[in-house]
């Protein structure tokens, strides 16, 4: 699917900038540059959705939609639809170390209705048409999600952002007449969420497009679950596992493992997999198509779960009493093939592997991911990296593991010992004195994996609190940034030096 090569991950939040959040502007084309500095030829990112409870892009409002905390809000000021008063309070909110995303929703949220209406003024005098044309035809585009995205967030608004479950039931069950009289009490609103997201995808395409110029590929995540308070959920609730009433009846998560003694409890609706395949997965190809469109390769959350997924009573406060259930295989992916063509699809296939899922993966042919953190407990792990096969992209960590600094600190004694006896000695170099934490990304940059993927965090040797993610808890989570210093030219080189080495 690629070329020996390596990529750094680092989502859209955590870049530096003076707006209190990473957005898609100077900066991120800034650390496109860096990467391109660096030798690096893919930036992998977490969903680009807005974020949902407890501020993770996994638990959105939309799997379609664009966030629109990341919107450059700059560049409405060089076109002189807001001024640069208006970013004042962001300025004063910015923390460069973190995000503090109550604070900056309710401002963002103030800054962009300024620039919609700023768009309707423009519209009512005859200008902006090159705009206006091109509004009309992303909203013709993306009708099979805008619509109801559009819809679902007005109602949300109307009713004082509580689940759609506890709306009446006119409109939680979209009643018609419900339906036409929000269309036509607040065609307004409805419209100015389909703007946003018309200048959130531009934007972001934009981007995209000054990447793949730099020869650097937009590596995206495609959540396998929708958030039960979506518009995804209430637009499509045939396709869940509700009750007639509007209640989940089953959730996912994953039993107990590496993360957590008492197993992922996520909450999400689970899929009705019978009724969607009764529709051809219309619904998935439409969306796997979608995620295309925007990224140049996916990883695909959560691979395990296509195969057999676990499944917990609506209501249960831990995961330990959930059950497998049989997931759609190869009948999705083998569709999906057909009517889109070649799935550049990477599996997130960590956790407990029945041969059922490794049939799957080979059946589908795609990618799986090896973690290094998970390499030293045994001598037998798949995940060393002299085990690690060609066909594989390899990570130090992802999202949800600790730095690899944080790690080496936490780590047993003899798992770290076992570590640095290891890669001393698959790297020839007992000799050396670079930190373990280097020898270690240099291990996995050896290694056959076609692709090689390091936390940016990794490379800078940011302790705990770097961590991005502790999964099955809500607190500080997503909010880690880098400082902009941090990006300069001599980081770049050594990034740069160890990507030649290991001919990536």
């Amino acid at each position: 699917m690629t070329e020996r090569c390596g990529g750094i991950l680092l989502h859209i939040s955590a870049l530096p900038g003076d707006y209190g959040i990473g957005d898609l502007g100077e900066k991120a084309y800034q650390f496109v540059d860096f990467l391109a500095r660096a030798g690096q030829k893919i930036w992998q990112i977490l969903p680009l959705a807005p974020p949902g409870f407890g501020n993770s892009p996994y638990q959105s409002v939309s799997v379609f939609a664009g966030n629109p905390l990341f919107i450059d809000l700059v560049e409405f000021t060089r076109k002189g639809w807001i001024t640069e008063a208006d970013l004042g309070k962001l300025k004063i909110e910015n923390r460069g170390d973190k995000v503090l995303y109550d604070a900056i929703a309710a401002d963002r949220t103030e800054i962009l209705d300024k620039i919609y209406a700023a768009f309707l003024e423009k519209e009512k005098n005859g200008e902006e048409v090159t705009t206006i044309n091109n509004f009309r035809t992303f909203q013709e585009e993306n009708a099979f999600w805008l619509k109801d995205y559009a819809l679902f967030m007005t109602l949300k608004e109307k009713f004082s952002g509580k689940s759609w479950d506890r709306w009446p039931r006119r409109y939680k069950f979209k009643g018609k007449s419900a339906l036409r009289e929000t269309l036509r009490e607040n065609a307004d609103r409805i419209r100015r969420h389909a703007f946003i997201q018309f200048v959130f995808y531009r934007q972001w395409q934009a981007l995209k497009a000054y990447a793949n110029e730099k020869n650097i590929r937009i590596f995206g995540d495609l959540p396998i679950y929708v958030s039960t308070d979506s518009a995804d959920a209430w637009g499509n609730r045939s396709l869940f596992q509700f009750t007639k009433y509007g209640k989940a009846k089953r959730v996912a998560g994953c039993p107990p493992d590496y993360f957590s003694k008492t197993g992922q409890l996520w909450g999400n609706i689970l899929y009705d997999w019978k009724a969607i395949r009764e529709r051809r997965y219309a619904w998935w190809l439409a969306r796997l198509s979608h995620s295309f469109r925007i990224y140049d390769l996916i990883r695909l959350d959560h691979f395990i779960g296509f195969s057999a997924y676990w499944s917990i009573p609506a209501g249960d406060p831990t995961a330990m009493y959930g059950r497998w259930e049989k997931g759609p295989g190869m009948s999705l992916f083998g569709l999906a093939r057909k009517k889109l063509g070649s799935l550049p699809i990477v599996a997130e296939d960590l956790g407990v592997l029945s041969e059922q899922v490794r049939k799957l993966l080979r059946d589908t042919g795609f990618p799986g991911m090896k973690i290094l953190q998970f390499a030293f407990d045994s001598p037998d792990s798949e995940y060393l990296p002299h085990r690690i096969p060609e066909k594989a992209f390899a990570y130090t960590g992802t999202h949800d593991n600790n730095t690899l600094e944080g790690w080496l600190a936490e780590a047993p004694e003899h798992v770290k010992n076992y570590a640095a006896d290891y890669v001393r000695g698959w790297l020839n170099e007992g000799g050396t004195t670079a930190p373990l934490r280097e020898q270690m990304i240099c291990a996995l940059m050896k290694s056959a994996a076609e692709a090689v993927v390091i936390p940016l965090q990794d490379y800078l040797g940011t302790g705990a609190e770097g961590r991005f993610n502790i999964p099955s808890t809500v607190g500080d989570n997503w909010s880690w940034r880098v400082e902009e210093e941090k990006l300069d030219n001599k980081l770049a080189e050594y990034i740069r030096g160890i990507t030649l080495k290991y001919q990536r």
